[in-house]
């Protein structure tokens, strides 16, 4: 037995609660589930946090405004993982603050353009888009080059972001400053910034070996994105699956 529609809708008390209890099964059916699990983002093997200078030079790219032209995000759609690589998953930005997701494409998504090019091309590009790009509508950041890199904070940073969830050791926070100059350094200890932060781009950035400069810290960081994360074993499960 139901009740009579009439009846329901000239009366606004009975009708408010009726609605009331509607939306709160509704709401108690999706959000339930949540507290039997540990997270609602899938695990998968080599993300790590970013390595002082991949995350100053994301900090760099946040400031230039990049993110306003550039996505970092694949959908999963057949034309934009045959243009750009595997889909985004949620993982790849489980410790970004903000993420970089997007929301508006003038130049191609970013999420895959770690390793992509080299880190001269990379360098001329920004210095310059359409010597490699002649149709390129992307201003030039010659400016990158001339300015030293000043991270004297790293270390706070980094603590920082441990207090909201990205897994820094003690260990890197001690070493933070270390870490950020030897990775660009052509004679650095790359060996330990490689044990802490896997897949790191090490070596000389921006073509100045004897300088640290903003141009080494965000070639760094676009030399990260896509790579944590090796897609080809995630493709061999999903089609063992």
């Amino acid at each position: 037995m139901t009740l009579d529609h009439g009846f329901v809708e000239k009366r606004g008390f009975l009708l408010l609660l009726l609605i009331l209890v509607t939306v709160s099964i509704g709401g108690i059916v999706q959000i339930a589930p949540l507290f039997s699990i540990e997270s609602t983002i899938e695990r998968v093997q080599g993300m790590r946090p970013y390595s002082p200078l991949e995350l100053v030079g994301r900090n760099i790219y946040i400031r230039e405004g990049c993110y306003n032209c550039h996505s970092q995000m694949i959908r999963p759609f057949r034309d934009e993982v045959e243009r750009y690589g595997h889909f985004s998953l949620a993982a790849e930005s489980m410790y970004d603050h903000p993420f970089q997701w997007g929301s508006k494409r003038t130049g191609p998504d970013l999420a895959r353009v770690g390793g992509k090019y080299s880190n001269d091309w990379q360098t001329v590009h920004l210095v310059n888009p359409r010597s490699v790009v002649p149709e390129s509508i992307m201003p030039g950041y010659p400016f990158l080059l001339e300015r030293d890199l000043r991270a004297a904070d790293i270390a706070a940073h980094l603590r920082t972001l441990r207090a909201v969830g990205v897994p820094y050791t003690e260990e890197m926070i001690e070493q933070a400053v270390a870490d950020l100059h030897a990775q660009a350094a052509p004679e650095g200890d790359h060996d330990s910034v490689l044990e802490r932060y896997p897949k790191a781009s090490v070596g000389d950035h921006d073509g100045q070996p004897e300088r640290l400069t903003e141009m080494d810290a965000l070639v760094a960081y676009l030399q990260i994105l896509g790579r944590m994360v090796d897609f080809t074993a995630i493709r061999a499960e999903d089609l063992r699956q």
